[in-house]
């Protein structure tokens, strides 16, 4: 007679972005089902994303020399430093969690170096010895989908109780600095410029939202204080540098529409259930990084010059993909996904994408 299972100790490595971390939720929900214990390893800028997801015990931090648009120095002590970290967890499994055009095997190696014994990850690249099961993920899978499936297949399948949404944990009050009437976010920054707008059509679009009947709630993070004023100005309520990750949650739970480009806040506005008026510039594909879950629409030219070329500034003078969409597609978005929005405040994700999901 055998006793009962013991669930492994499992280790989920995602050291990209907060938007990427939080794409990752469902695979780590999955993965916590079937583990006793489960951390996350990430970079420095997806620490506060991973402290907000559901099932996660521990969330550790490296940043990682590979990784990121200010890659860190490479380092012994710190690269010693993690090893013994994660050596004196005993983890039994690890899942590298990349995106469709990065290689997981630096991480691998480090985890083999740590004493983990079974590793997967999607890998194009021949591991070697790295990896103990080489996944393909399938072709043009969301980031979101592409991590579950490498869950479920390193045995760890969602539970049939959980529908696979963005979540996070309950996020604060924040009407203290939102007020309490209803409002729609415009949150106008990126980590690359050719993911947003430019900062004078931002502006614009926030008079024009306002101009068209809608309380208009402008946010960003410390070093956009300078860009949320501009853009606010006499229009809108400028909450830039007011919010933590946690307090920017809980604004977007009570926004009628979140108007947002492909930046880590979609995902959020995503992760809490409200509706997402995507700006998304085609330098990388929409298949994969789209609003997850959520009723959205996608605005913005898929076809410009910069499709798929992941520039981080525009090679197109004048930002056409973005600074080309008009005020009345931007109204007529808000309208529609704010038809949709008939309940309370969402804490934890959940709804479906519906057909607006598509490029306007």
């Amino acid at each position: 007679m055998t006793g009962p299972r013991t669930l492994p100790r499992t280790l989920v490595v995602r050291l990209d972005s907060a938007g990427d971390v939080l794409l990752a939720g469902p695979a780590l929900r999955a993965v916590a089902a079937g583990s006793s214990y489960t951390a996350l390893l990430c970079g420095p800028q997806g620490v506060q994303a991973g402290r907000l997801l559901p099932g996660v015990d521990e969330v550790l931090e490296y940043d990682a020399p590979w990784v990121g648009l200010e890659p860190a120095e490479v380092s012994r002590p710190a690269t010693r430093h993690l090893l013994e970290e994660m050596s004196a967890r005993r983890f039994d499994r690890a899942l590298v969690l990349v995106s469709y055009h990065q290689s997981p095997l630096p991480a691998a190696l480090l985890l083999k170096l740590a004493g983990i014994g079974r590793i997967a990850a999607d890998s194009e690249d021949y591991p070697g010895a790295l990896l103990d099961l080489r996944h393909h993920r399938l072709p043009h899978r969301h980031e979101a989908e592409a991590a579950l499936d490498l869950a479920r297949d390193a045995g760890f399948p969602l539970p049939p109780a959980d529908d696979g949404a963005l979540r996070v944990a309950a996020p604060p009050d924040t009407t203290h600095l939102s007020g309490h009437e209803p409002y729609v976010v415009l949150h106008p920054g990126a980590a690359v410029p050719a993911r947003a707008w430019s900062p004078a059509r931002a502006r614009r679009a926030a008079a024009a939202l306002a101009a068209g009947g809608h309380r208009v709630v402008v946010t960003g993070g410390r070093a956009e204080r300078e860009l949320t004023a501009r853009v606010a100005g006499t229009h809108a309520l400028d909450l830039g540098g007011a919010t933590d990750l946690p307090r920017l949650a809980g604004v977007l739970a009570r926004a009628r529409v979140a108007v947002v480009g492909n930046t880590g806040p979609a995902h959020l506005a995503a992760a809490v259930g409200t509706p997402v008026a995507c700006l998304f510039a085609p330098v990388v594909p929409a298949e994969r990084w789209r609003p997850y879950g959520v009723p959205h629409v996608l605005l913005g030219d898929q076809r410009e010059a910069c499709a798929r070329s992941r520039a981080r500034h525009c090679p197109v003078p004048g930002h056409p993909c973005l600074d080309g969409v008009g005020d009345a597609e931007v109204l007529a978005a808000v309208a529609a996904l704010a038809g949709d929005r008939t309940g309370p405040p969402h804490g934890s994700g959940g709804g479906r994408e519906t057909e607006r999901g598509a490029t306007v």
